[in-house]
């Protein structure tokens, strides 16, 4: 079982939308919303794919496979940056941010950093990796493998972030 950075992002806010994506259910095909946030990524500071390179890591840790895919990644001054659309879940942008900070140590690559760029909010925050987060960190990846493994779906968490998620009709039709 692959561990990803997606999967952390979505655990934080909704591990019901986390076992939902990794058991192959997935609705983001289906929101405009995502779709916004897509176009909005791949327009915002279009220089930078010529400056920083997108970088894919994967490790071994405790018999399970991580994996991340940094948008882009400034090599010289080790700074992870992550385009993010708002800051309404800046919570779980921050923890994929520190599972990629923590996929360059365990691949051996130390002191890197990471901001997360809101650029419609003219907004950025700085994005380190404590002794304290990585523990928890390793206590989130079984955590996040027993929920998803878990054959029954954990239940809806009704909140207000629920009305933009791109999984709202699903969760909310009373048919689950």
């Amino acid at each position: 079982m692959k561990i990803n950075a997606t999967l952390i992002n979505l655990y934080i806010v909704c591990p019901r939308q986390c076992w939902l994506h990794a058991n192959g259910i997935n609705m983001e095909h289906t929101s405009d919303i995502v779709y916004d946030g897509k176009l909005f990524h791949e327009s915002s500071y279009p220089q930078r794919a010529q400056k920083y390179q997108e970088v894919e890591l994967s490790a071994q840790w405790k018999g399970v496979s991580l994996t991340g895919k940094v948008d882009f990644y400034d090599r010289k001054d080790k700074i992870i940056h992550e385009i993010k659309r708002g800051n309404k879940i800046e919570e779980a942008h921050e923890w994929q941010l520190k599972f990629y900070i923590w996929l360059f140590e365990l691949n051996g690559i130390e002191e890197v950093v990471g901001k997360v760029e809101y650029p419609k909010l003219r907004l950025t925050t700085d994005v380190y990796l404590s002794d304290m987060e990585r523990k928890l960190l390793g206590e989130m990846i079984p955590q996040i493998q027993q929920t998803i493994a878990d054959e029954n779906c954990p239940p809806v968490i009704e909140s207000k972030i629920c009305k933009r998620c791109s999984y709202f009709e699903f969760c909310y039709s009373g048919e689950v």
